[in-house]
Parts: C-alpha cells; sequence; structure tokens
C-alpha cells in the first residue's frame, strides 16, 4: 500500500541516527540510498530531527513532542500540573474511589485492549491488532507497565508505558469517554509519574502528538511538560513530490471511510488494524 521502504524503528516516536558524529551522515545517507536502488525500495524515513546533504528527493512532516522532567520533587511536580485540568481531576478520581492497578496480567492487557479499541473507534482509526500489545509484554517483559483505573469492576482509562534506562516512554493511552468525568486519565498519568519518580527515572517521554490534535497537546502541556518540534524526515529516490507524498502513512484515510470505523465490532477494527499497520508504521 505504502510501497517498500526503510524506517528507523518502525512505531517509534523518535530515533537517532547511531553515528559517531557529523561526518557520518553522508556514509549512511549514501549505503541507504545505494541500497534503496539495488532492492526496489522507495524511501526512507527518519524518526528524528535530522539534516543530510543529499540529492535525493527530502519531504518532511512535523510534530509536537512533550518531554516531562522528573527531578524535581513530587510536590513540585504536582504544583507544575494545571490546578483545573490536572490537580482537581486526580482528587475526583480520590473522591471517586476510583481502583488502581499495575502490571502486565492477561486481565490488564483485556481491559486495556478494550478500551483502546473504543478510544480508537471514537477517534475513527483502526488499533493495532491484539498481538502488537502481547508481543510488547513479551519482548519488554517488567520495562513494560499497562496501567488501569476502574470504576467498581468497569475500567474506564488505561495506559502503557516503557520503561528504558532512565527515561519512562508513554506509548498508549485509552479511555471509556462515558466516564471522563471522573479523571482516570488524570490520575494514570500522576501515578506514572509517582511510580517512575520513586524508581529513580529523571525523565517521563510523552512522545509526539499530531500538530492538529490540539486537545492532546494541550493535555500533555499542562501535565508540565516541555514541549518541542519533532520533524520526519523522508527521503526518497523518486523525483516527483507528488508522488512521494502519496506514500505518507496517511494514506488509509483516503482508501478508507473513516465514518464506518466508528460503528464496526471491535474484532472487525482489529481485523483491519491487523490489515493496515504493516503498511504505517
Amino acid at each position: 500500500m505504502t510501497g517498500g521502504r526503510f524506517v528507523s524503528v518502525p512505531s517509534s516516536d523518535h530515533c537517532e541516527p547511531l553515528i559517531e558524529g557529523p561526518h557520518d551522515k553522508g556514509a549512511l545517507l549514501s549505503e541507504l540510498e545505494q541500497d534503496l536502488k539495488q532492492e526496489g525500495l522507495h524511501y526512507v524515513d527518519f524518526h528524528s530531527n535530522v539534516q543530510f546533504s543529499t540529492s535525493l528527493f527530502r519531504s518532511t512532516r512535523s510534530y509536537c513532542f512533550h518531554l516531562l522532567d522528573l527531578r524535581p520533587d513530587l510536590k513540585t511536580l504536582f504544583q507544575n500540573c494545571h490546578k483545573n485540568s490536572i490537580q482537581r481531576k486526580i482528587r475526583r478520581a480520590e473522591r471517586e474511589n476510583l481502583v488502581y492497578e499495575s502490571g502486565r496480567s492477561d486481565r490488564l492487557l483485556k481491559d486495556f485492549l478494550r478500551l483502546y479499541a473504543l478510544t480508537r473507534r471514537r477517534h475513527r482509526i483502526p488499533p493495532q491488532p491484539g498481538n502488537w500489545f502481547r508481543n510488547l509484554i513479551r519482548c519488554f517483559g517488567e520495562s513494560l507497565t499497562i496501567r488501569v483505573a476502574s470504576k467498581g469492576d468497569q475500567p474506564v482509562a488505561a495506559t502503557l508505558s516503557i520503561r528504558h534506562k532512565d527515561t519512562v516512554v508513554f506509548k498508549y493511552g485509552c479511555s471509556d469517554a462515558r466516564h471522563h468525568n471522573l479523571g482516570g486519565t488524570p490520575l494514570l498519568f500522576w501515578k506514572m509519574i509517582e511510580e517512575s519518580k520513586g524508581d529513580g527515572v529523571t525523565a517521563l517521554d510523552l512522545g509526539r502528538s499530531d500538530l492538529e490534535n490540539e486537545g492532546l497537546i494541550t493535555f500533555k502541556d499542562r501535565l508540565g511538560a516541555n514541549k518541542s518540534s519533532l520533524t520526519y524526515s523522508r527521503f526518497a529516490i523518486l523525483h516527483e513530490p507528488a508522488t512521494v507524498d502519496k506514500l505518507g502513512s496517511q494514506v488509509w484515510k483516503t482508501r478508507l471511510d473513516k465514518h464506518v470505523l466508528s460503528h464496526l465490532p471491535d474484532r472487525a477494527l482489529y481485523l483491519i488494524g491487523y490489515l493496515l499497520y504493516r503498511h504505517i508504521g
């Protein structure tokens, strides 16, 4: 669907080139250009802010990136959160006696997947297949944590994060919109901050946000995170920019009626995700 290509760690929000210095950039891109031609591939995607001098056609796509510094004490981190949107929602969740659980058990994964399907349907985007998340748990083990907030026996919000050295990376979040007023999502992020801080983590990587997703950007701002720009680069051997642009990760939007997605059952949604995400990671 999107053509053969190289991607710097598919499905990662950012991945800097593993090079020793600026002089290695040219050698890296030259080798990639040769591989593209030999294997008949269309382009290479860099999920990072890279600048290469090359004769290849280059197109870019920009995102918003948030990183929360966890070195201040917990009191300061809480005060840095937005008073109404975060602090009051956390206290509301506590008053509602939301049940908090964390781990990577089959039950927690099941709760996460159900909420994830609800969220993706709400956004009219197909979810990744369930095996994607099972493989993440298998590969990352104790470095991966699923957090779930429930009202009684009803899960209302969930997150999935991965730890690498002194950084925790927030990868996925989901919720039941009918219970947003309970404050489940702010509670889970605060638990993520608390527990990460207690484990000696110094940074919470909140990942990228589409520039048009103002709600998500505002939410991350209100957690007290630092905001910066993240620009992906695509280098192609094709010479027609319009052709290259059509090969982007948003290609499915032109080939699938997104309005249909909000009405499909979970199994159908995950089937579509299984078929699509190998092409747009």
